[in-house]
């Protein structure tokens, strides 16, 4: 699996988006994992899209339905021509060298396809469904929202194994950094749940620095005991606090140097 190491989405006109991406790539060799939504694109503007992504370099897509509010300031609607799982296959055909009518472009693309998935979604069963469709469209690796609840996290990828059993998966981890951060991801952000003892931990640390560092071990704890479930984790910044994230990554010690291959005599 490719190492996913930052992520963009496309909230911001999609030529700026993929100029910046194409930039960090080529200058600072870095892969670069775009988060693109099927929401107020025509089937042939998310083809067109995606052909101008692939020709400036970009490899590394997350297909969802729709980015999650906190993410940006650009307003949505709900028309849409697919949705996530369309999405994965509009991708998939791609690279086979099929557009959307599924005739021969005369080109393949090379996208490493990511699916979004929810272990926390209000009907388990339902987001196993649509799991299962996005691999069976040809989904390369999934990513989830941030957990809150490893107990969930490790029963829903159980479950998931009876279909992706080499699925890999990437965890989303989030820092709460005050309690009215926990009360707003609880409340208003879809999906997303935050057990009651995460919440009284929060309440008690309530804001400031006390609360950021509160919000920084829960992060840590978490992602020590999800790293034998996942492949991988992505670690947000919250407001922009990238020093936030590192100080997260922290917690699994210091990087280990891949061993290099024996020289033959």
């Amino acid at each position: 699996m490719k190492s996913l190491h930052l992520q963009i989405r496309f909230l911001v006109p999609l030529l700026i988006t993929l100029t910046l991406a194409a930039l960090l790539q080529q200058r600072a060799g870095i892969d670069v994992l775009l988060h693109y939504s099927a929401r107020d694109r025509s089937v042939l503007t998310l083809q067109s899209d995606l052909l101008g992504a692939h020709a400036l370099g970009v490899r590394n897509v997350l297909a969802l339905t729709r980015d999650t509010p906190q993410y940006g300031s650009v307003t949505e609607s709900d028309a849409s021509e697919v949705d996530a799982i369309g999405l994965v296959n509009l991708l998939s055909n791609l690279n086979r060298g099929l557009d959307v009518g599924a005739n021969p472009l005369g080109v393949q693309t090379a996208y490493f396809v990511g699916a979004g998935i929810n272990p926390h979604a209000p009907n388990f069963e339902e987001e196993l469904r649509r799991l299962r469709a996005k691999v069976e469209a040809g989904a390369d690796f999934a990513v989830t929202q941030p957990v809150f609840q490893v107990e969930q996290l490790a029963k829903f990828l159980e479950r998931a194994r009876s279909f992706a059993p080499n699925l890999p998966v990437i965890a989303g981890i989030w820092p709460l950094t005050s309690f009215r951060n926990a009360e707003f991801m609880n409340n208003e952000v879809p999906g997303i749940s935050v057990p009651a003892a995460v919440m009284a931990r929060m309440r008690t640390a309530d804001s400031g620095e006390r609360a950021r560092l509160e919000g920084l071990k829960i992060a840590q704890e978490t992602l020590v005991e999800i790293r034998p479930l996942v492949q991988g984790v992505q670690i947000a910044a919250p407001f922009g606090r990238y020093a936030l994230a590192v100080e997260v990554a922290q917690a699994l010690g210091a990087r280990q140097p891949v061993p290099s291959a024996p020289q033959s005599c």
